[in-house]
């Protein structure tokens, strides 16, 4: 799989969901190997984008279409500049991957040393996740070549995430959460409260 971060500033908001909504319509149906993707706005103005492709090469495909270059020459329009792109071609998905039923999307903006140690860490307590956390639905990491984390975890609602979070963590996992702690520096965390769910054949958010 390959996952694509976008992040900017929005100078448009109205135009840049006018935008997303043409993608869907116009671009989207002829877009071979995409998955699906979220999207949505920060409290502070930035824009966070996340679009999933089979492979690297069905994403570079769509890149090269001329009527993708086009979409975003007027897309960039939206925004106050130019947008951060983070292309991940290493990809992990856990407690059951994106989810369109997300209230509320994290994502969490890191860099670190090893993309596939830190995935590895928490597969074995899974379950354990689940009943701790119900109120994580799923989740999706990726690294860049230069290892820029990006880990996007899909909540119930943000009450629901707020409460858990304020949770004690389990004894059980002090010693994976540790070494979890150490392997990477989280930078930023971009939180949005209104996430724009889509894949295809489903309808265009409004």
């Amino acid at each position: 799989m390959f996952l694509q971060a976008i992040i900017g500033e929005v100078a448009d908001l109205d135009d840049l969901r006018a935008s997303l909504r043409r993608w869907m319509t116009d671009l989207a149906p002829h877009a071979t190997g995409w998955q699906g993707g979220t999207a949505g706005v920060t409290a502070d103005g930035t824009f966070v984008g996340l679009v999933r492709f089979d492979t690297v090469a069905a994403a570079r495909r769509n890149s090269d279409r001329p009527e993708q270059h086009q979409w975003w020459m007027e897309t960039a329009k939206a925004f106050a500049a130019e947008p951060r792109f983070l292309d991940c071609d290493r990809v992990a998905e856990y407690l059951g991957g994106p989810s369109q039923q997300a209230g509320f999307v994290q994502v969490i903006l890191s860099h670190g040393a090893n993309f596939e140690r830190l995935n590895s860490l928490m597969a074995p307590y899974s379950g354990m996740m689940r009943e701790q956390r119900p109120d994580i639905l799923g989740g999706i990491s990726g690294a860049t070549a230069d290892n820029q984390f990006v880990d996007t975890v899909y909540f119930t609602s943000e009450a629901a995430a707020r409460a858990g979070e304020a949770k004690p963590a389990l004894p059980e996992l002090a010693d994976v959460m540790a070494e979890y702690d150490q392997l990477m520096t989280i930078d930023r965390y971009l939180d949005i409260a209104d996430p724009w769910h889509f894949s295809p054949g489903t309808p265009v958010p409004s």
